[in-house]
């Protein structure tokens, strides 16, 4: 186990019922106030009246900004940040999934800053200070709600990038389960995935003794196994939507990752590809990369791979040699995002050829070579795109 130093600043009220604070914890960071949403779900469910109300009954001034997308993309990063600048904006507040918060984080990093916003994820500039922000999470997913991390699409450039700052956490996010009740088939299987994925990210190191670390991340990802088809079955079933969406800030708020490495990684920046160059929603660019990267990895360390099939699918590996038993845990992996969750597994799955894998790879390692559990040569990022075909 190594040193490490733990920051999470981010305050969670979670439960049912804790929308009602909304109004106080926004007031208590600041008064004039960006209000960001997504798409009309919010609306169509009365949630965005009710925090206008609520925002209103604690004295708050509020300039309102809709309609950012999935893969929030910078035009609407710098339309916010601008709006931020006329208006005086000295807090956001983000209502929706991960998209929503990410997009007030980087809104909040440039409407402080005097160049182009995409400076930030182009590593041409530097986060300074930026704009305070509150969360009310109701996709169970990026764990954007406690974290300092933002990713964001320029359509322009088909790249997806993320950057990181300690102050994009959240002053606060609100966590109530009952607001992921109409969230659709499709997204609750995607979001499982990127929670998976996230641990995925953390779970696969080289570090030796790490017990602790390795309990909670396997519980995690138990947690997302046995939780996730049940709420895809039973959209209102609380106890299913509350682990998910617990379990969707456990896995990237910085508890993992303590006292092991920062993570891998690779995957997400290879499948950032999809979504940048065909429009992928995030969970199934990882739906594909994730299985694919395992079968290329996993004999660097096939005895991670056993105590994962072992202890988190519940594998019996006793009579199975330590490489049976790490492809048996891939095998697993590989069918509950394909059998269970219904999300395709391949490029093929979405009607994606392989004509752009050399200029995806000269982009996904743009700015550095991918993986830490092992590292990754052009040659090896271009192999596993090809066995995701």
């Amino acid at each position: 186990m190594n040193g490490f130093t733990f920051y999470n600043p981010t305050k969670i009220l979670f439960g049912e019922g804790q929308i009602e604070h909304v109004g106080e914890e926004t007031a208590s960071i600041g008064k004039n106030v960006l209000f960001l949403t997504g798409g009309g779900s919010v609306k169509k469910a009365g949630l965005y009246d009710k925090v206008l109300a609520l925002l209103a009954k604690a004295g708050c001034r509020v300039t309102e900004k809709s309609g950012i997308a999935p893969n929030p993309e910078i035009d609407s990063v710098r339309e916010g940040a601008k709006l931020c600048r006329k208006e005086k904006i000295d807090v956001i507040l983000a209502i929706g999934g991960g998209s929503v918060i990410d997009a007030a984080k980087a809104i909040a990093a440039g409407a402080i800053y005097d160049g182009d916003p995409w400076d930030f994820f182009d590593k041409k500039g530097s986060v300074d200070k930026p704009l305070k922000i509150g969360a009310v999470l109701t996709l169970s997913a990026t764990g954007s709600e406690a974290n300092g991390n933002t990713v964001v699409t320029n359509p322009e450039t088909e790249e997806k990038r993320a950057t990181y700052h300690p102050g994009l956490y959240p002053s606060f996010s609100i966590l109530d389960p009952t607001l992921t009740f109409s969230v659709p088939r499709e997204q609750t299987a995607y979001g499982a995935v990127d929670i998976l994925s996230h641990v995925f990210e953390q779970y696969f190191h080289n570090v030796a003794n790490t017990p602790l670390q390795d309990g909670a991340a396997e519980a995690i990802m138990r947690t997302v196994i046995d939780c996730a088809p049940v709420a895809m079955e039973e959209p209102d079933n609380y106890n299913a939507r509350a682990q998910l969406m617990w379990a969707s800030t456990l896995a990237l708020n910085g508890l993992l990752s303590s006292g092991i490495t920062r993570g891998d990684w690779a995957c997400h920046i290879m499948g950032h590809e999809f979504s940048a160059k065909y429009g992928l929603a995030h969970g199934a660019s990882l739906s594909i990369m994730f299985p694919s990267w395992m079968k290329y990895v996993f004999k660097a360390n096939p005895e991670r791979f056993a105590q994962f099939s072992k202890n988190v699918w519940g594998v019996d590996i006793s009579s199975l040699s330590v490489e049976e038993a790490a492809i048996a845990g891939i095998g697993a992996t590989k069918d509950f995002f394909h059998n269970t969750l219904g999300l395709g597994v391949s490029l093929s799955d979405h009607g994606i050829d392989g004509s752009r894998i050399e200029e995806m790879t000269d982009s996904a390692t743009k700015h550095a070579a991918l993986g830490s559990f092992v590292p990754l040569s052009r040659e090896d990022v271009v192999n596993i795109y090809q066995s995701a075909l």
